[in-house]
């Protein structure tokens, strides 16, 4: 390719320096020199141009091959990229199962947990109100019984002595000389057997009175215990709520 460029330089340069024709543009050049440029030229072109078809051809090889290869490698790396692709997608599939079927066992355990201790504070407080109740009515029962007694007693003892000072009255009414002795002997018998009594209910009110501030007392405390259980129970359900979430 090199010779058909030198010939064609060659070429140029005898038309630049050739002689003019007058009163034309054409030029006088010598036949013989051009004439042998130009086989030159006609040698050359055939084995330059096969040496380029041959470069042009070679280039198509190699872009075929170039072509096949990268569709081969594209190919592959698709299938491979599906592959992988359903891989994740299976295995994410089975991740989700067991994570939901793990998920639903859990949240059955702590229904079942739960319903139980609802069970057992219900029964517990069931007990413990049962308990109180009996309690309470043996307690009331007992209060009510010793405050009868007392009662009871003190009336006896208001109406023997409201007796004993009817009769001493009576006695000391026959004896002009102590009338004002007995009368005030009366009254102050009286008086004192008024006061017995009212001692005596006082007493049976302060008794009372201090058996139902013990039941109270009781009361207060089964209060409190069932107010934890119910706390316990709260907490250990607001627990499950979050591990089921």
């Amino acid at each position: 390719m090199y010779r058909v460029f030198e010939a064609l330089d060659e070429l140029g340069a005898i038309v630049e320096e050739a002689r003019g024709v007058p009163m034309t543009a054409g030029c006088v050049v010598p036949r013989g020199d051009v004439l042998e440029l130009i086989d030159d030229i006609k040698d050359a072109i055939p084995g330059e141009l096969d040496d380029a078809q041959d470069v042009l051809d070679a280039r198509d090889h190699l872009l075929n091959e170039a072509k096949e290869h990268s569709g081969s490698m594209v190919a592959t790396a698709r299938a491979e990229a599906d592959s992988m692709l359903n891989h994740a997608r299976a295995e994410a599939d089975r991740l989700l199962a067991d994570a939901k079927s793990q998920a639903d066992r859990m949240v059955a355990e702590a229904r079942q947990h739960s319903e139980r201790m609802v069970g057992e504070a219900r029964e517990e407080a069931a007990r413990v109100s049962a308990t109180a109740k009996r309690e309470y009515e043996a307690s009331a029962g007992r209060a009510k019984a010793e405050a009868d007694r007392l009662i009871e007693n003190g009336n006896l003892s208001y109406e023997k002595a409201v007796q004993e000072g009817i009769k001493e009255q009576q006695r000391l009414v026959s004896q002009t000389e102590i009338v004002q002795s007995a009368t005030a002997e009366a009254t102050r018998l009286i008086d004192a057997a008024h006061a017995e009594a009212d001692r005596l209910r006082g007493e049976c009110d302060i008794y009372v009175d201090n058996k139902l501030a013990e039941f109270e007392e009781f009361l207060n405390g089964t209060l409190r215990s069932v107010g934890r259980g119910r706390h316990q129970l709260r907490t250990a359900a607001g627990t499950h709520d979050y591990v089921a979430r």
